[in-house]
């Protein structure tokens, strides 16, 4: 995640009182939380512990999968996964129920990204950003007969100068997405196609990556890749003939979201953090900090209509078909991982 500097138009003034519903808290109380990097404003960290007494543990993970490793023998109070882990902390009962008695900044949540297929129930989640991928193309070398589909990954006009992602669940949810099946497909014919579809691409290419997308897009070394709204924004800052779109076929609308730990030791704590995190200043300045689409519903009423209505902020999920991840079955996981090992190798 990528921090981005904009300067807004807000209309009206900010909510006041950052924690409401919270007390104040021992100065010897600890709160272990877990974020992707590059993923909350640092500030906030300390306002929270200025308002409450509690001291921060702030660590950072860089995937589902070590978050998954790590919490299993660390104990945090506070994670903040993707939604198909979210899925699988649940079948596997790693989350705790949460109390919304003690976070009642949830209902400032809109309820267009809650009880989504990872947590139909919304017991053990709160939304933290939500966003889609899309391509992020270069206006000036990519033609605009050429844009609107997944197809532009593939189109051979633009061999070396695409790139694909280095992310076996994203990469194959492109594939499948273009090929009209679901994203949480568990037939192994499907993922076959997609798989093979992505080996059929690596010759247009230059290579498969992740933080090397948003170096090289900028610097105009590739003209195409796929990637997170939210991220586009920096990318777009950098360089403004970069533009944004999702394909027709449709997308992952994904939901990062807030959750305790099955063996969190400060649930009250947690919760204090978590109804924070939703209070309108704090979502407001977290969202001008990491980019991503807040599903806060303050902070949508308080931004100008010219971020509302741009797609990058806040992209119109009636427009185009989203599905959600969830949790796949051991086998098809492992599946995963073999095709995996098959398109890189």
């Amino acid at each position: 995640m990528k921090k981005r500097m904009l300067s807004l138009l807000l209309c009206g003034a900010m909510c006041a009182g950052l924690l409401s519903g919270c007390g104040n808290a021992s100065s010897a109380e600890v709160l272990n939380v877990y974020n992707w990097g590059e993923y909350i404003d640092t500030d906030l960290i300390d306002r929270f512990e200025e308002e409450t007494g509690i001291k921060v543990i702030y660590n950072t993970f860089d995937s589902n999968e070590n978050l998954y490793s790590r919490i299993q023998t660390t104990g945090y109070d506070v994670i903040i996964p993707s939604d198909y882990a979210i899925s699988r902390f649940i079948d596997e009962n790693m989350l705790q129920p949460l109390n919304y008695d003690h976070i009642p900044n949830m209902k400032l949540i809109d309820e267009k990204y809650t009880h989504l297929d990872f947590d139909p129930e919304q017991k053990y989640s709160v939304p933290y950003t939500w966003g889609v991928v899309g391509i992020v193309y270069n206006t000036k070398y990519v033609d605009k007969a050429d844009i609107g589909s997944w197809d532009l990954l593939w189109n051979p006009k633009y061999t070396n100068r695409t790139a694909m992602f280095n992310n076996s669940r994203d990469a194959l949810g492109i594939a499948l997405m273009y090929l009209g099946y679901s994203l949480n497909t568990t037939d192994k014919d499907e993922l076959r196609e997609a798989a093979d579809l992505i080996i059929a691409g690596k010759p247009v290419y230059q290579g498969i990556w992740m933080d090397q997308i948003l170096e090289k897009l900028p610097s105009e070394e590739i003209v195409a890749a796929p990637y997170y709204n939210g991220d586009a924004v920096t990318m777009i800052d950098e360089n403004p003939d970069l533009a944004f779109y999702v394909p027709k076929e449709g997308t992952n609308l994904f939901v990062d979201a807030m959750c305790i730990p099955k063996n969190a030791k400060n649930v009250s704590g947690a919760e204090k953090f978590i109804n924070f995190m939703c209070s309108t200043e704090a979502a407001m300045a977290n969202w001008e900090y990491v980019g991503y689409s807040s599903p806060q519903t303050e902070v949508y009423k308080e931004l100008d209509e010219e971020i509302t209505s741009d797609p990058l902020y806040f992209p119109d999920i009636t427009q185009y078909p989203t599905e959600a991840y969830t949790n796949l079955p051991t086998e098809i996981n492992q599946f995963y991982n073999d095709l995996w090992v098959d398109i890189l190798t």
